[in-house]
């Protein structure tokens, strides 16, 4: 049902399903949908003790076939945007697909590598998102972030970010990003359209687009290694591994799709046997990419404890 309050739109036991690029089943108990940066504080003011779930595009997300209670605040609404001169500032729920062709529509340089992502700016910022030896990081100013500790709005400049592979002080601080400014560099626009379709060619060629349900990739590369975290579960003979509707991706092993009814207990015995195999045989420990939100079975709690420590 949907509802209003104080003018900002939600509604109760909401399915997640075209919240999730998975397309995991889930119902969240309730779902909120900010307009604006004023909206989204008042929220998070709101749920500062009810640990309320941010999301946007819903990629590198494993939702609870189990549901969620906490409150889920949906930012997809949250996409203004503004380019003066070199510098481009946006709002958490851009998608950063769209900022890579406005780039290209303003000639500007450096956001190439993003037309192949399926992410919203702010999930982009709090994994330091990268494709092609570029990230996010790469052309970052300062982000807009509120920090529901100090209950106020704060501006993090780059080197307050701690980016690193994957990583960014979003992920260990309580802060919730509104928006995010980045400078680039002037370009020939055929150059840039040229960049842009080469990376999506990749993509095509590496990784299932979305019309095939993926939570984009499962692990991260492992450090002083020479082999990625796909070639290492390919190595295991893992390529095509299926329980349930979950399969590892016959392509690219370090993508998991959904078949059509995958359940979050599924998805975690799938990548749970992915790193088992790849541990015993190489004694190397993969860390998972993935957010799991939500009530999670006996089973999943036991495999994630594993998988995230």
């Amino acid at each position: 049902m949907i509802c209003s309050q104080n003018d900002i739109k939600f509604y109760n036991d909401f399915q997640l399903t075209n919240y999730n690029t998975l397309k995991i089943k889930s119902t969240a108990k309730s779902f909120y949908i900010p307009d604006n940066d004023g909206e989204l504080v008042t929220l998070l003011k709101k749920f500062k003790n009810s640990n309320p779930i941010v999301i946007g595009n819903g990629s590198n997300i494993l939702f609870s076939s189990k549901g969620v209670d906490e409150p889920v605040i949906y930012t997809g609404k949250m996409k203004s945007h503004i380019v003066i001169g070199n510098t481009i500032e946006a709002q958490a729920g851009i998608k950063v697909q769209t900022l890579s062709k406005l780039a290209l529509d303003k000639k500007l340089s450096g956001f190439e590598f993003l037309i192949g992502i399926p992410a919203s700016l702010g999930g982009a910022c709090y994994m330091n998102a990268g494709a092609h030896g570029n990230s996010i990081s790469d052309n970052f100013i300062s982000a807009k972030v509120y920090d529901m500790e100090k209950n106020k709005i704060i501006t993090l400049k780059k080197e307050d970010m701690d980016f690193s592979y994957r990583h960014s002080i979003l992920k260990e601080k309580p802060y919730i990003l509104l928006s995010a400014k980045f400078e680039l560099k002037k370009g020939l626009q055929e150059d840039i359209k040229s960049k842009m379709d080469e990376n999506i060619i990749f993509r095509k060629n590496r990784q299932p687009n979305l019309s095939i349900p993926n939570a984009g990739s499962v692990f991260k590369n492992p450090e002083n290694c020479e082999f990625s975290a796909g070639a290492l579960i390919d190595k295991c003979n893992l390529r095509g591994f299926q329980i349930g509707d979950v399969q590892v991706w016959k392509n690219h092993c370090n993508f998991v799709i959904n078949k059509g009814n995958a359940t979050s207990d599924d998805y975690i015995n799938v990548i749970f046997e992915m790193y088992s195999r790849v541990k015993e045989k190489f004694n190397i420990e993969l860390t998972p990419e993935i957010i799991y939100i939500g009530n999670m079975s006996r089973n999943e709690k036991e495999k994630w404890k594993i998988l995230k420590k």
